[in-house]
């Protein structure tokens, strides 16, 4: 699925479209009434971890605070976020378990629908992105190979916005549901520029592998499959290596990997550059070593495939002189 840096790329996307009314609307999903966005203006777009979230307005409304109301606003829901931290209580926080987060998307998809734009001052809309899944601005996505029954059928957007300019934004495989604000802890988010360093390095100092711990959304916000390992590759660590069997020296220069990495393939998108990868989805490494690839999975998460170099990414012993590496 999307990643943090595609996120904001697609961030970037809408943004183009802020002041501006929906004049129609189309789509596939059922998880929303499509309708319900009809004549509505797009009044704000943030990006937040894995997360895109769109406010909505009555059209009569005005456009909303300046720039600068909306960073107080976004340090204050900060702010109260750290107060209720391990509480859970943010109004529309995606860090829960993904089984947990599709039922959840079905139950609150009308919850927070704008019947709503007029008497609440505005509703927000949060998309979270699945296999493949884009946003298009001005254009439809296309096929590009034939599906399993021979037919070249277009992808079908979940939801298309046209706008007052005549300009149009399609969005395509994603779960979407209504939230009465973004609340999202921006000390998570890896490419937020208030990422919070020394948390993060707690959570790898800790006993579970370090591939697990990299993608624990609580405090590596953004960060997903192809970034973690990339990064581990560059850090030269075994994905499987206990956090808490690592000297700091090691866990920083992973940490600074992944910011690096995060941040450089945010730029690339931006330019309009490919995305060199080291170890993800190859079969040997950039110094010809065979490379190993299986499906790991987190206690209570999904299986991950995860590619590791055992030459260039050894495994760590412990005190006793075992391979030190977590189990499936």
């Amino acid at each position: 699925m999307p990643e943090g840096p595609s996120v904001r790329k697609f961030q970037l996307l809408t943004s183009r479209f802020v002041g501006q009314v929906v004049t129609k609307v189309g789509g596939s999903s059922k998880k929303i009434n499509v309708n319900d966005l009809n004549a509505l203006r797009l009044q704000d777009s943030q990006a937040h971890g894995k997360n895109l979230f769109l406010a909505f307005v009555a059209a009569s409304s005005p456009l909303g605070p300046s720039m600068e109301e909306t960073a107080q606003q976004k340090h204050a829901v900060a702010a109260s976020s750290s107060l209720v931290q391990g509480k859970q209580e943010q109004v529309c926080a995606p860090l829960i378990p993904p089984q947990e987060e599709e039922l959840q998307d079905l139950q609150n998809s009308r919850a927070g629908a704008p019947s709503a734009a007029g008497e609440l001052g505005g509703s927000w809309l949060r998309f979270h992105f699945g296999m493949f899944g884009s946003i298009r601005a001005n254009e439809f996505s296309r096929a590009s190979r034939a599906n399993k029954r021979g037919d070249w059928k277009d992808p079908t957007p979940r939801l298309v916005l046209y706008f007052e300019s005549g300009g149009f934004l399609a969005f395509y495989n994603c779960r979407m549901h209504w939230c009465s604000s973004p609340a999202a802890d921006p000390t998570s988010d890896i490419l937020s520029a208030e990422f919070h360093r020394g948390r993060a390095l707690d959570a790898l100092r800790t006993s579970h592998p370090v591939c697990y711990t990299l993608l624990d959304q609580r405090y590596f916000s953004g960060l997903g499959n192809i970034i973690k390992n990339e990064v581990l590759y560059l850090a030269k660590i075994h994905p499987l290596t206990r956090g808490s069997l690592l000297a700091l020296s090691d866990l920083e220069h992973l940490l600074d990997c992944a910011i690096r990495f995060t941040s450089d393939w945010l730029q690339s998108k931006l330019q309009g550059k490919g995305l060199h990868l080291h170890i993800y989805q190859k079969e040997q490494c950039p110094l010809g070593h065979a490379v190993m690839k299986a499906a790991l999975r987190a206690p209570g998460g999904w299986k991950r495939l995860t590619w590791w170099c055992p030459e260039c990414q050894p495994a760590v012993l412990s005190e006793g002189g075992d391979q030190a590496v977590g189990a499936e």
